[in-house]
């Protein structure tokens, strides 16, 4: 078995070498699992069955809401360069959403014909904002790796091979962005293989729109490779003619490369007038020639939700935050908080002490206001002789002899601080 793993390594990379297109690299890692795992392309294929009765049967999804997938980036970096900055990870994410919610401004270039069936996959992306322990994230790793590059041979997904441990692949979406040497733009695992490996990984020169390298430079990597993680495959069904299990596809000859003119007929049969819908994600065009998802591969991606990652459903790794005061030195400091929201207010004094020892006490002796010259309380006629009044934190005081009666003196305590208070015109 290992010997036969590492030829297979080695003729893909044979392979790969050669390609002048797009290259992704996940049917090529299928075949690796299915070597590691006899029985995955058993398992696989009674999943493929059973999705397609659902599809058949017009299936779609239980929860009715916009579906939202927690994303953790994991930047693996040799060099500066690799290093990609958050811009150019938000602009991935930004990417993600237009294309999986049809809102990408290319959507009119879809030829007429097929605009009725391309798809609101009704799936969005967010970086998450809570790890795996709960605390809050940017929702990106960075971690230095002395590989100068990876493959598909996955050292990328473990920290004992020079990149980095997934995050609980149930709860989120594992981007690993690293250098993948100089052919291969990207693959992905499908839904069913080693849940440690799960993820889709992408070279950081073809990862979101800022940066990136022409004619891959659109982002479209990811959104191809999100697609195979969805259990989408490719369009001409990996063979001559081949079936990508999605009726509303045309069937075509091979993958297409750059950007063929409309139409563009293949030799099979199935493939009709229309010819190849090479503006498909899941095509090998230029990222600029594609546009579009179809209403039966956003079924399969909904239903790889649903059977293989309902954690997505329930989860709150991309929360809103709890806004509120989050500095625990302010009055209001709100301990469930974990955005601020600028209403922090900060007491006066931490604690206030007053006394006073009065002899004529008429109304509105003195008041008592909050930091903001709020009344609170006032000394009236009746309270009596030598009162003491501890106010706690959060006041400020002011007095004032309104009538000019005046007291015999006090004291004021602030911060443990005694302050003495002169008499104010004592009549006696």
């Amino acid at each position: 078995m290992k010997k036969s793993l590492l030829f297979f390594c080695a003729f893909l990379s044979v392979i790969l070498s050669f390609s002048q297109d797009r290259t992704c690299g996940t049917m090529e890692y299928l075949e690796v699992l299915k070597l590691q795992d006899p029985l995955l392309e058993e398992k696989m294929n009674k999943n493929e069955i059973h999705q397609q009765l659902l599809i058949n049967n017009n299936f779609k999804n239980s929860n009715p809401s916009v579906i939202t997938i927690p994303v953790v980036v994991h930047v693996i970096y040799n060099t500066s360069s690799e290093n990609i900055s958050n811009a150019q990870i938000f602009s991935q994410l930004d990417v993600l959403n237009d294309d999986f919610r049809r809102t990408n401004a290319d959507a009119v270039n879809t030829p007429s014909i097929w605009q009725n069936i391309a798809a609101d996959s009704e799936i969005e992306f967010c970086l998450a904002t809570l790890d795996p322990n709960g605390n809050p994230t940017t929702g990106i790793t960075r971690t230095f790796t002395s590989q100068s590059s990876f493959s598909t041979n996955n050292d990328m997904k473990y920290t004992s091979s020079g990149g980095i441990n997934a995050w609980n692949t149930s709860d989120y979406l594992n981007i690993w962005v690293c250098d993948l040497g100089s052919t291969l733009l990207g693959y992905a695992q499908f839904p069913g293989g080693p849940i440690s490996s799960d993820g889709v990984v992408c070279h950081y020169n073809y990862f979101g729109n800022i940066n990136a390298a022409y004619p891959y430079q659109l982002g479209r990597t990811a959104t191809h490779e999100v697609g195979h993680y969805l259990n989408l495959r490719h369009i001409w069904g990996d063979s001559n003619c081949g079936d990508d299990y999605c009726n509303d596809t045309p069937t075509q000859e091979e993958s297409n490369g750059g950007c063929p003119n409309f139409p563009s007929t293949s030799n099979c049969s199935g493939n009709g007038s229309n010819g190849d819908m090479f503006m498909n994600y899941m095509d090998y065009t230029y990222d600029a020639c594609m546009n579009m998802f179809t209403e039966d591969q956003k079924n399969r991606m909904v239903y790889a939700i649903n059977l293989y990652r309902s954690g997505f459903i329930t989860s709150n790794a991309c929360q809103v935050g709890t806004y509120g005061c989050t500095d625990s030195t302010a009055a209001n400091y709100d301990a469930a908080a974990d955005t601020d929201d600028g209403s922090c207010v900060y007491p006066c004094f931490d604690n206030v002490v007053l006394y006073i020892a009065g002899s004529w006490f008429y109304e509105n002796e003195f008041t008592i206001t909050d930091c903001d010259g709020n009344v609170l309380a006032s000394m009236t006629a009746g309270l009596g002789f030598d009162q003491c009044i501890d106010l706690g934190a959060n006041y400020s005081v002011n007095l004032v002899d309104t009538y000019g009666d005046g007291w015999n003196g006090g004291t004021l305590t602030i911060d443990g601080v005694v302050y003495t208070l002169d008499a104010v015109n004592d009549d006696g």
